[in-house]
């Protein structure tokens, strides 16, 4: 298979993770003969130093021509410190979402055997969990109006929703359901939120559409309770905007690392493959960054690509790397850490 991959690795330790992805990718292309054209582009702080735009048309144009994009990571301190700022290294993502129709984002939560003692939680609890997060990405508060009125003193952020953006993804989780355990949970603030009404009635007119999915509805403050208590208890969750950027970070840790855990974010057409962890300046150009986050999401992107094989022998290249103990500081636990580079190394050697 011939793909077309844009390349944005962004800011931070993005550029450092993306390049073990890539050296995993052209491994697998190699082992399973298969053809990558990368096409780097710019995106974030450093589009922004670039040509005053987190994400330019020519960004646009390269994403919106290519089969998938992978991503690194987006962000600099020097933005977060200025309230000020007109703009800013996360409008390009957000821009990136709405212009190429990025409408859900799906985060799978797993355990890995060799790290679960590493987790926050306790053994019993999380061994064996395997979720995934739906969360809708280019609507609710995070897009709807907002605004400063009393001189400045006083700010509002609205968040809307249509039932049809509801409905599309919702399609998904139940698609998603019916290839998994089929149990869904749709998350929501139903008693207070006229627009979390919306979501439950919209996701109640479609069970009759599902019939071999089981529907439950959950109040999103019960969810991030239970997902510290029980996260086994859930299979695959629908959520808007906001409470999924919350809930799917706390799911996050329950691995032992945000370092570890991927994400995907499809619409129609095309699917962007991304580390969920952010772009950690402090550690940028220091070759320590975890790339297990961003590797593992390129499997996500050979999934999609129904190259079930090769998505498989990612993860379980993967796997070996952390059972042997190849991994860097942040999972080393006393031991010897990896450089981020030679993490890459040793996987694309050993597929």
């Amino acid at each position: 298979m011939k793909l077309n991959i844009a390349l944005l690795a962004g800011d931070g330790i993005g550029p450092e993770v993306i390049d073990q992805a890539v050296k995993v990718c052209n491994a697998i292309a190699v082992k399973y003969q298969h053809e990558l054209n990368w096409r780097p582009a710019l995106t974030g702080a450093a589009a922004i130093d670039a040509v005053g735009d987190p994400y330019p048309d020519e960004t646009h144009e390269i994403c919106a021509s290519s089969d998938a994009v992978l991503f690194g990571a987006i962000g600099h301190p020097r933005f977060d410190n200025d309230p000020s700022a007109k703009v800013r290294p996360e409008q390009g993502l957000l821009k990136m979402r709405q212009k190429l129709g990025l409408f859900a984002n799906v985060r799978p939560t797993f355990t890995f055997p060799s790290l679960i003692d590493k987790s926050p939680l306790k053994r019993e609890r999380i061994e064996g969990t395997d979720l995934v997060f739906l969360r809708e990405l280019t609507g609710g508060i995070y897009f709807g109006k907002r605004g400063r009125e009393d001189n400045g003193n006083t700010a509002y952020d609205t968040c809307t929703y249509t039932r049809k953006e509801v409905q599309r993804l919702a399609v998904k989780g139940f698609e998603m359901a019916m290839k998994r355990s089929k149990k869904l949970c749709c998350v929501d603030k139903a008693n207070v939120l006229e627009s979390s009404r919306l979501w439950r009635e919209t996701v109640q007119a479609m069970e009759k559409d599902y019939p071999e999915v089981t529907v439950s509805y959950e109040f999103v403050d019960a969810v991030a309770m239970r997902l510290v208590q029980w996260p086994k208890a859930y299979d695959v969750l629908i959520t808007e905007n906001l409470f999924g950027d919350i809930l799917t970070d706390e799911a996050s840790v329950i691995s032992g690392s945000m370092g570890l855990m991927p994400s995907a974010s499809i619409g129609d057409a095309i699917g962007l493959y991304e580390p969920i962890h952010g772009s950690y300046p402090q550690a940028a150009g220091k070759d320590i960054a975890n790339p297990l986050a961003t590797v593992l999401s390129a499997a996500m992107m050979f999934e999609d690509f129904n190259l079930t094989e090769e998505a498989q022998a990612i993860r379980d290249v993967v796997n070996k790397s952390l059972s042997e103990g190849i991994v860097t500081e942040d999972l080393a636990d006393g031991q010897k850490a990896y450089k981020t580079s030679e993490v890459g190394d040793w996987l694309a050697k050993n597929l």
